[in-house]
């Protein structure tokens, strides 16, 4: 048996043929990935990012092309999304709230590489809607977020790892991003 190289997945067509690519050819493999809107190289760095999770995060040797399209597509619509409106509370003048279970959901099976360039697009609405003392945003559900990223029930040593990493990644999208307009973050 040969032995696949280190930079190669093998794709599994329809069809049932496993056919190697390395991660800069695996654009040609796809189709009805949602690309127009992007720049090619644009594409190529998301397509990369999503061989590299399946590679190296989920220790995967073979994905099969419609599974890695889909991931693709939600990564690619994941840098779409708009500001839209979300379900907030108010229950007092300066403080917003945003669900992470919520996000998750919403980043389908995109998994962590669909629901940070989404989460970071919420913290970025929430700063825009926030104008009012004492400026308070929080965000909750993180251990139901955590969990479905992770795609288990139980709570692991990834799920704290990864909640470790979705609190650093909402502090430093605050700090980038509200500069020096001083506002409280609540994770819970």
């Amino acid at each position: 048996m040969i032995a696949l190289a280190s930079d190669c997945l093998l794709f599994q067509t329809t069809t049932g043929e496993s056919i190697p690519y390395p991660a800069d050819m695996v654009l040609d493999a796809l189709t009805g990935v949602s690309v127009e809107l992007f720049d090619p190289e644009f594409v190529n760095h998301a397509a990369n990012a999503v061989f590299h999770y399946f590679k190296h995060e989920l220790g995967r040797h073979i994905v099969s092309v419609s599974e890695f399209a889909g991931a693709l597509d939600n990564v690619l619509r994941g840098f779409a999304v708009t500001a839209q409106s979300s379900a907030e509370t108010h229950t007092r003048p300066g403080l917003l709230e945003s669900d992470l279970s919520r996000l998750a959901r919403e980043s389908g099976q995109g998994w962590e590489l669909a629901f940070f360039p989404r989460l970071r697009a919420e913290l970025r609405q929430q700063l825009q809607r926030l104008n009012q003392a004492p400026r308070i945003l929080r965000f909750h559900g993180l251990r139901d977020c955590v969990m479905q990223l992770a795609g288990v029930r139980r709570w692991s040593l990834r799920c704290q790892a990864l909640q470790g990493q979705i609190v650093d990644y909402l502090r430093g999208c605050l700090s980038a991003e509200a500069g020096q307009a001083g506002c409280a973050l609540l994770v819970e």
